[in-house]
């Protein structure tokens, strides 16, 4: 595992020269772990001259960078120009870093060598048009591999300049197929209505465990619960101590953290400005862009609602959820212990927990896969629907239960009748061991099978009559 030392490297201006230190380390205490975004980055360095990586701090962005396999090599116009592996190393989390580009960012950008990795490149937005201009001058594939840790593209500088020059590679905490070293293939299999399987294990108390656990590879390394619990608070603190000064001047930053953690009280319900803003003395417009910074900053998400001209009486509120379940237990102070007994809350948890599943295994697929969530007026939703492109779409819903009953696929149902041609398939999700067929493309399976790809074995699919 490469463990990232608190000494980036030291970038200095010397004339025109730039001096720098390599700072990382290999140790074999944390477990390294597969990550699936390796293979579409890779294709992006293949073709494309910038390619960013963004996602949550500590979510393994440096590590997935500076790990590339040496022996990957690009080819352009019928030669070897880059291998990847051997790349310099800047990070703007080094203040003399930072100084030197903001200074003199067309200076910068032409000192820097043939291939580069520049980290969290957020702090340093000046570089961008310079980057902009280096590549116009020369579209060499893989020169330039950044990483952020905000949406840096919301930035109209950055997003202007960078247009058609950059390809974006999302990258999320680990996935549970991840952590289990499985390739994942659920939603695949949910798209072409296969989803058979044998009997798996169930059991909440795990998924209880999964839950709380999180994401995070540092968070993950930790012994314990308790232990797992300090590093998300501290991560935390971090985050809207730093980050959010980055993007955005906010005079109370305790409201932040105690909005984050009312935030994570209503993961996987419709978002609702107004609740939301009851408890503080502020107004609701600075509330929601406070909602909008914790969504750069990829503490929270909100999913909007599927939109259908068949169907009437639609809610069109988006639905929040937090963006990894260890922060969000974390924030309001629920153990597994606590989920296991609170099923209203363990609910509640559970959908955000498939849901941000189902997004980590989306972001390494090669099709366009968009998530939105159904609910009308009558109160008869769907959790996750899931559109393939504009061909095709799913319908995933999520009980915390043991058992599922045919009312259960109400909604899924409905969506199935509003999709018409384009539905492909329909799953409930629980906590059981089998799969279990309800016709019409319809299916009950294991939350398990998210991260678990057994033998398919025909023998194995139970039918409801």
């Amino acid at each position: 595992m490469v463990e990232e030392l608190n000494v980036p490297l030291s970038t200095m201006r010397s004339g025109t020269e730039l001096t720098r230190k390599p700072v990382t380390k290999m140790t074999s205490e944390t477990k390294l772990y597969p990550r699936y975004a390796e293979h579409p980055l890779k294709e992006a360095l293949a073709d494309s001259p910038a390619v960013l990586i963004h996602g949550p701090r500590q979510c393994g962005k440096t590590t997935l960078a500076r790990m590339m396999n040496p022996s990957q090599t690009i080819v352009w116009g019928g030669e070897t120009v880059i291998e990847w592996g051997g790349a310099n190393y800047i990070t703007f989390d080094d203040e003399t870093a930072r100084e030197a580009a903001e200074r003199d960012p067309i200076g910068f950008v032409n000192d820097l060598p043939g291939r580069v990795i520049l980290d969290e490149v957020q702090r340093a937005p000046s570089i961008f048009t310079a980057l902009k201009m280096a590549i116009d001058r020369d579209r060499i594939p893989g020169r330039f591999l950044l990483t952020g840790s905000s949406q840096v593209l919301l930035v109209p500088r950055v997003s202007d300049s960078l247009a058609g020059r950059l390809e974006i590679i999302r990258l999320h905490p680990l996935a549970q197929c991840e952590l289990s070293g499985q390739h994942p293939t659920f939603l695949d299999r949910l798209f072409s209505g296969d989803l058979k399987a044998p009997e798996l294990a169930g059991a909440s108390d795990r998924l209880a465990d999964r839950i709380v656990a999180g994401g995070f590879p540092a968070a993950l390394a930790r012994s314990t619960e308790g232990r797992r619990r300090n590093w998300y608070l501290n991560y935390v603190e971090t985050q809207l101590q730093r980050d959010v000064r980055d993007i955005a001047k906010i005079s109370d930053h305790g409201a932040m953290i105690r909005l984050l953690s009312v935030a994570a009280t209503q993961t996987a319900r419709l978002y609702n400005l107004q609740d939301m803003s009851s408890t503080f003395s502020l107004s609701r417009p600075t509330i929601g862009k406070y909602v909008e910074i914790l969504e750069r900053i990829f503490l929270l998400e909100r999913i909007p609602a599927w939109q259908n001209n068949r169907l009437k009486r639609m809610v069109k509120a988006p639905k929040l959820h937090v963006c990894d379940t260890g922060i969000g237990c974390a924030v309001i102070g629920a153990s597994s212990e606590a989920l296991k007994k609170d099923r209203d809350l363990f609910g509640q948890y559970l959908e955000s927990f498939v849901f941000q599943e189902l997004k980590r295994q989306a972001s390494w697929s090669d099709d366009t896969l968009t998530f939105y969530h159904y609910r009308d007026k009558d109160k008869v939703e769907v959790d996750l629907v899931i559109e393939k492109g504009t061909m095709a779409v799913a319908g995933v819903e999520v009980k915390a239960s043991s058992t599922v009953r045919a009312s259960d696929f109400h909604g899924l149902r409905k969506l199935k009748d509003a999709a018409g041609d384009r539905f492909a398939g329909g799953v409930v999700l629980y906590d059981g061991e089998k799969c279990w067929s309800f016709g019409e493309g319809l299916t009950v399976a294991p939350v398990s099978l998210l991260w678990e790809n057994p033998v398919e074995t025909a023998s194995n699919l139970h039918l409801d009559g």
